[in-house]
């Protein structure tokens, strides 16, 4: 994690240009400090495109000028040494990269996916809205004709079974 200051020089950029791209939120992950300010992950910068200078190597003692670097042992390290270090770092640097690549990717991803399921589930209420208004514009179904009961006052009508007949 590195403070704004400190991001901007590691990337050779302002500390406005690392300000803006935090505030319109292209570094994912970065949090405020009380104490340093704002923090940002290595990862976010990478993964907003920024590229991290490496670090300068030590200045070496005068005199020393064709001397052979001194390895983590404190031993002379041989020409081959040193270059499967340097491939080393290379392929570290390269490894970081791409796990910040790949890490920024997931987060979009996963934000899009967000998103996505959002519209899904406005677009499933509105389905619902238009098939309850549907219904609503529906004629109703066709029932039977329920027949009436014959109130006791009323006559049943001639000829009705158990009714003496008119005539």
């Amino acid at each position: 994690m590195l403070n704004q200051r400190e991001a901007a020089e590691a990337c050779g950029t302002s500390r406005s240009t690392i300000r803006r791209r935090r505030e319109a939120g292209l570094l994912p992950g970065s949090v405020e400090d009380p104490e340093r300010g704002w923090l940002i992950p290595v990862e976010a910068l990478l993964g907003a495109g920024f590229t991290l200078n490496a670090p300068a190597p030590p200045d070496s003692p005068p005199g020393a000028g064709s001397a052979p670097a001194a390895g983590a042992a404190g031993v002379p390290e041989v020409g081959a040494v040193a270059g499967l270090r340097a491939e080393l770092d290379r392929v570290r640097h390269e490894h970081a990269l791409e796990l910040a690549e790949a890490r920024y990717g997931r987060a979009l991803a996963e934000n899009e996916a967000a998103l996505l399921r959002a519209q899904l589930a406005d677009r499933a209420d509105h389905i619902g809205d238009l098939q309850r208004a549907l219904q609503a514009l529906m004629p109703a179904p066709v029932r039977a004709a329920i027949p009436q009961p014959q109130s006791p006052w009323s006559s049943p009508p001639a000829g009705a079974p158990g009714q003496p007949g008119i005539g």
